[in-house]
């Protein structure tokens, strides 16, 4: 009887029965999801310690923001979407803020609580979608392609395949160093899995990666059950409330805190629109159900991250993996977030994990970013121009907001001197004017 009312109460309340779904599908999805995205646990955590977050604080925050933003997205705004920190959002936070910039981490999780105020404010108050309308579909495009090859670059660094060079910059390392050779075991077998589309590829690769790593030798095996599993909890003491928003507020809100906004403000909504059009959550007029309510959900994921003491979190595209298999509504993300918290009981694995066996996803996330190339337009060159500089200059200076800066100003004065200024619309000269405002104030 319990059973059934709990069933019926998971029916009314997610209104599976309207969304033509059932418990058990929504379960399976869930498990779906996570086994696609439970890397995220393994690589987010050596993202942030490049930065100097404490690891064992850095697992605990992630897991309970994914957990915790998962939910809120399950039950307050009913998708089948995870919640994470999101790729690319982690490799601005560590290497252009914290590494590039030489800011401190608790500053850049300052920069990270008032990103998501500005997120929140932006949509509760609709400007959000004139923000996004008015950037042309080329540059959004050119967005993603650009965090793909810096995500990739990070993950070559990672690797040890390209090392830094006085004379050309970069040059290819060596590829018979044990950790090059571990991580390049690790890019080849997960490139296989996700070529035969096998539902975890990624976290199969970097297990694969640490288990052949710890039969070589490579890396420390666990001898005693409490390198398994944790007999308490991981936290966060070392990160959580750390943030430093008035250093954040003091190195200025133009340079980082606009830019973090700009990136999750596309980032998120390109991602909401593909996985809610693939779960028919799309209405016939076009109109998204319950997207204020995920834009939202996302907005206050951001806001906690910071307070956890990790970067933004964003809806993950590897959502789609629980939507095909069946998952319609919050009640798939409310299972990912289940598993999540089962996860913290296994967090000592997690600190095994070495950073080679995590530098390939970043590597296959980027070749995956890098497919939407295809749709930028070279054939008009004030079009290809902006494009290109927004996707070449993120990883050559190792900044996606100089990307941005690039990209956003170039399309305004080349539509404008090549005759055709009214593409240009007078949103985007106030981004461009902002960019190259916070470009002369570094020069």
């Amino acid at each position: 009887m319990q059973v059934q009312a709990s069933q019926s109460f998971l029916e009314r309340f997610f209104k599976l029965s309207e969304k033509g779904t059932t418990v058990r599908t929504e379960v399976i999805a869930g498990f779906t999801t996570f086994i696609a995205l439970a890397y995220i646990m393994f690589v987010n955590p050596n993202i942030l310690a490049d930065a100097g977050v404490p690891k064992e604080a850095a697992v605990a925050s992630t897991i309970w923001i994914a957990a915790l933003s998962t939910l809120m997205m399950g039950v307050f705004a009913n998708y089948p979407v995870a919640l994470a920190p999101g790729m690319g959002l982690n490799a601005f936070f560590a290497y252009y803020v914290c590494g590039v910039l030489g800011l401190h981490w608790t500053v850049a999780l300052g920069a990270v609580f008032f990103s998501g105020l500005l997120f929140l404010i932006l949509t509760i108050s609709h400007v959000r979608q004139a923000i996004i309308n008015a950037v042309p579909q080329n540059l959004r495009v050119a967005i993603g392609v650009g965090i793909g090859l810096f995500i990739a670059f990070v993950g070559l660094k990672g690797t040890g395949l390209i090392v830094s060079d006085p004379a050309t910059f970069i040059t290819l390392g060596s590829v018979l160093k044990p950790e090059t050779a571990m991580s390049l075991f690790g890019l080849v077998l997960t490139g296989a899995l996700m070529a035969r589309d096998i539902q975890g590829a990624i976290l199969i690769g970097i297990v694969a990666t640490t288990i052949l790593s710890m039969v070589l030798g490579y890396t420390p095996v666990p001898h005693v059950f409490s390198d398994v599993i944790s007999t308490s909890l991981p936290h966060m003491g070392e990160t959580f409330g750390k943030l430093d928003i008035v250093g954040a507020w003091n190195y200025g809100i133009l340079s980082i805190i606009f830019t973090f906004t700009v990136v999750e403000l596309f980032d998120n909504m390109g991602t909401l629109i593909g996985l809610t059009a693939k779960a028919k959550l799309v209405k016939k007029d076009g109109e998204i159900e319950n997207l204020d309510k995920a834009l939202n959900t996302d907005a206050v994921g951001t806001i906690f991250s910071a307070i956890f003491g990790t970067s933004t979190v964003t809806s993950y595209i590897e959502s789609a993996a629980g939507i095909a298999a069946g998952g319609k509504t919050g009640l798939t993300a409310v299972t990912v977030a289940v598993l999540f918290l089962v996860s913290l009981l296994f967090a000592p694995l997690i600190g095994l994990v070495p950073g080679y066996a995590t530098a390939p996803p970043l590597i296959l996330v980027g070749a995956l970013m890098m497919s939407e190339v295809g749709k930028v337009n070279f054939a008009d060159f004030t079009d290809g121009l902006p494009a290109f500089l927004t996707i070449i200059m993120m990883p050559l200076t190792s900044s996606i907001a100089n990307g941005f800066a690039f990209g956003f100003i170039s399309f305004a004065f080349m539509k404008t001197l090549a005759g055709k200024p009214k593409e240009v619309s007078p949103i985007m000269w106030l981004v461009s004017i902002a960019f190259m405002i916070n470009l002369f104030m570094r020069a």
